[in-house]
C-alpha cells in the first residue's frame, strides 16, 4: 500500500497541499522502542537503572495497543534485557515500513556539585597561625525536577531523515519506472514535502500525548525539539517520551511501580489514540 502511494504522489502534489493528501493515512504500523537496554544502563537513581523502567512501559504500551485498536500490528525493537544500536531501531522501523514510531526513556538531570566544609589545617601565614577550611567535593545525584516531556526531531537533522526518505524512493519500483527519479528535482521537493509532513505530524503526535499527562495531573514539560539519531534515522512521523526523573526520588518509586508504569502506558496510548481519530478522518 505504501509502494502504490508512492507511486501516485507526483499527481497528488501537484494539486494538493502535503497536509490535505496526509488525512485519511490509516495507522496499522506502530513502532514501540524501549530505550537502552544491556550493556547501556541508560540513566540511574536511587535503586533503579533507565533501561528496566523503559522496557517494562513498552511491553505495556505494546500490550496495551494490540488488545485495543484491530488489526494494528506492534512492532518491539527489544522486548528483553539486550542493546539494539539506534542505527538497529530505525532500520526496524524503516524496513517493516511504520507508520508510527514511539520511543520511551526516563529522565535525569546532571548532579549538582558542591563543596563541604570538612574541617580545618593550621598554616603559617605572616609568621601568625590561621585556621584554613578543608574542603570536600560533594555530588548530588538526586534533583527535585518533575514531569513529562516529549521530543520531536531537531530541525539540524531534518537533512538526515530526508535521506531515510530518499533511500525509501531509492528502494521503490516507482523509480525505475521512471515514475519519481531521486537525481529530479521534482523528487527532492516531494521528499522535502514528506519531510516537513513527517515534522509536523511528530509535533501534533507528541501534543496529544502530553495533553493525556497533563489529564493525569502529571507535571506538563511540553513539547520539544531535540537531535536525536533515533528519531532522525526514521522515515516516519516520530516521538521519544521522557516519562519523568528517575532521579527524582518520588518519580524513581513512581517509575517503578505498577500503577505507574500502566498509568504512562495509557497516557501513550490514549495520546496515540487521539492522534490515530484525528489523521484517519
Amino acid at each position: 500500500m505504501r509502494r502504490l502511494f508512492f507511486k501516485y504522489i507526483v499527481v497528488l502534489i501537484a494539486f494538493l497541499p502535503f497536509t490535505t493528501f496526509a488525512k485519511g493515512k490509516k495507522i496499522s504500523k506502530i513502532v514501540v522502542d524501549a530505550g537502552h537496554g544491556g550493556k547501556d544502563f541508560g540513566a540511574h537513581g536511587t535503586f533503579s537503572n533507565e533501561k528496566d523502567v523503559t522496557l517494562a512501559c513498552a511491553l505495556k504500551l505494546g500490550k496495551i495497543l494490540k488488545d485495543s485498536i484491530k488489526n494494528l500490528d506492534v512492532i518491539y525493537t527489544r522486548t528483553v534485557d539486550e542493546y539494539p544500536s539506534l542505527v538497529k531501531r530505525h532500520d526496524i522501523a524503516n524496513e517493516a515500513q511504520a507508520d508510527l514510531f514511539i520511543a520511551i526513556h526516563a529522565n535525569s538531570t546532571m548532579d549538582r556539585v558542591t563543596r563541604q566544609v570538612v574541617g580545618y589545617k593550621t598554616i603559617k601565614k605572616k609568621k601568625k597561625s590561621v585556621k584554613q577550611p578543608i574542603y570536600k567535593i560533594v555530588r548530588h545525584h538526586e534533583t527535585s525536577m518533575m514531569g513529562v516531556e516529549t521530543y520531536v526531531i531537531g530541525l539540524k537533522r531534518l537533512g538526515q531523515q530526508a535521506g531515510e526518505v530518499t533511500d525509501e524512493f531509492s528502494h521503490d519500483s516507482t523509480v525505475s519506472e521512471g515514475v519519481l527519479n531521486e537525481n529530479d528535482p521534482q523528487t527532492a521537493i516531494i521528499i522535502s514535502q514528506y519531510t516537513s509532513a513527517f515534522f509536523q505530524r511528530s509535533v501534533r503526535l507528541g501534543t496529544k500525548i502530553q495533553e493525556q499527562f497533563a489529564a493525569q495531573k502529571r507535571p506538563d514539560l511540553g513539547v520539544k525539539q531535540k537531535s536525536l539519531e533515533v528519531l532522525a534515522g526514521s522515515a516516519m512521523p516520530g516521538v521519544l517520551v521522557e516519562v519523568g526523573f528517575i532521579n527524582n526520588p518520588e518519580e524513581e518509586a513512581y517509575l517503578n511501580s505498577e500503577k505507574g508504569q500502566t498509568e504512562i502506558a495509557m497516557a501513550i496510548y490514549r495520546g496515540i489514540l487521539a492522534y490515530k481519530n484525528e489523521v484517519e478522518k
